[in-house]
């Protein structure tokens, strides 16, 4: 169903305490830095000449720095390894620069410098899902991608290997203190990557939109966010210095960070979150090739939402945004996405790791994702088993 926002609406919204966009912001974190701590904990990726440049800041400002560096998505073992390494060290604040899996790791580590009990303590699903309860040292948050929209959110999505799946501590804590998002950072992503978290972002944003908590806040948020996309996605991809494009990405990665942390999102992230832990594919290549199945598949069953005229408007409307055009329909916008996806050589599941024999197993385990549940139609686990085959095989 899609929430009817009418009288006697109520709804809550979470976002970062302070939020600075725009080309050069970055430079601003060293300075923040150094009003609030000595000692910093610098979260970055696995490449650590490329992000030389905030350490050397950050120590030309006076402040002590560790460096953890974070290659692939966080795991449950790294996060506890990095958050007994940086107690040690003393740090007084996180500093994340770097995608989504960094920010994720940057979040949780800020947490555990103030809540000193194991990860497992606070992880959901695999752990004991207890709650924070004391308040993190400041994190500053830094992307470097345009599409996971972490910068905004209130979870942080870690793999437990052990396991074989990914799982999300929540709080409001989570939030970063600031969100500095440059999109001048974002100009060095290869066109996969371009890509891949475009197309996560786009997800986000029409999950949110037709989810079942939507509100009129994330509604203004995921309209403004699809419109960019639909004009700056692919001169984002094929001419990667284009100034305005990188521009619109990143707002509407925000955005979408943003509108998920308060509305929530559907099946596409129902059935991602577990096909990652499982086998450890990228999540934004994973949500570019099931979004165009999961949109079909809930305009095919529409009759089943709680409200199918409303959300048939709201698919309608997703294509208006996304094409710059009012009456345009639904379908019109399917196939725009799969226009995209072609346009920018998004791979199959298969090709991104899934086995066929475990498509049984994901389809099981998606329909235990909290994701799953915001979906306007609820799938049963034959037809989640079709829509993955479908999202496998149709795409190269």
């Amino acid at each position: 169903m899609v929430i009817r926002q009418g009288p006697g609406l109520k709804f809550e919204f979470s976002a970062p305490q302070q939020i600075l966009f725009g080309a050069g912001v970055r430079h601003e974190a060293a300075l923040l830095a150094k009003r609030l701590a000595l000692r910093v904990l610098f979260v970055s990726g696995s490449s650590t000449l490329r992000y030389a440049w905030l350490r050397e800041e950050l120590e030309e400002n006076g402040l002590a720095v560790t460096n953890i560096a974070v290659a692939g998505e966080p795991t449950t073992r790294l996060v506890q390894q990095a958050a007994e390494c940086a107690r040690s060290a003393g740090c007084e604040m996180v500093i994340a620069l770097g995608g989504g899996s960094v920010l994720d790791a940057g979040k949780i580590l800020a947490a555990l410098l103030t809540n000193t009990g194991d990860v497992f303590d606070y992880l959901e699903v695999v752990g004991r899902g207890l709650p924070l309860i004391e308040r993190p040292v400041p994190f500053v948050a830094l992307p470097t991608t345009a599409g996971t929209g972490t910068e905004a959110t209130k979870n942080s999505v870690l793999r437990s290997v052990e396991h074989g799946v990914k799982a999300s501590v929540r709080s409001n804590f989570l939030l970063p203190a600031t969100a500095l998002v440059d999109p001048e950072l974002t100009y060095s992503m290869p066109p996969a990557v371009t890509a891949a978290t475009g197309l996560d972002a786009l997800t986000q944003l029409i999950e949110a939109y037709v989810c079942r908590r939507a509100n009129p806040l994330t509604d203004q948020l995921c309209r403004e966010g699809i419109g960019r996309i639909g004009r700056a996605l692919l001169p984002a991809y094929h001419k990667p210095d284009d100034i305005s494009a990188r521009e619109d990405m990143c707002l509407a990665s925000l955005f979408s960070g943003m509108a998920l942390a308060n509305a929530g999102l559907g099946a596409v992230h129902g059935i991602a979150g577990p096909l990652g832990g499982m086998c450890g594919a990228p999540h934004g290549a994973v949500c570019a090739s099931l979004l165009a199945q999961v949109m079909e598949a809930n305009l095919r069953c529409a009759d089943r939402a709680a409200d199918c005229a409303e959300m048939r408007r709201r698919y309608d409307e997703i294509a208006g945004m996304l094409l710059s055009r009012q009456n345009a329909r639904a379908e019109e916008g399917l196939t725009f996405i799969r226009s995209l996806c072609e346009q920018m050589q998004i791979p199959g599941l298969f090709a991104l790791g899934l086995r066929e024999e475990d498509i049984s197993l994901l389809a099981q385990k998606s329909l235990q994702a909290s994701s799953m549940k915001g979906n306007p139609v609820q799938f049963s686990a034959r037809e989640i088993e079709e829509l993955i085959c479908r999202a496998a095989l149709s795409l190269s």
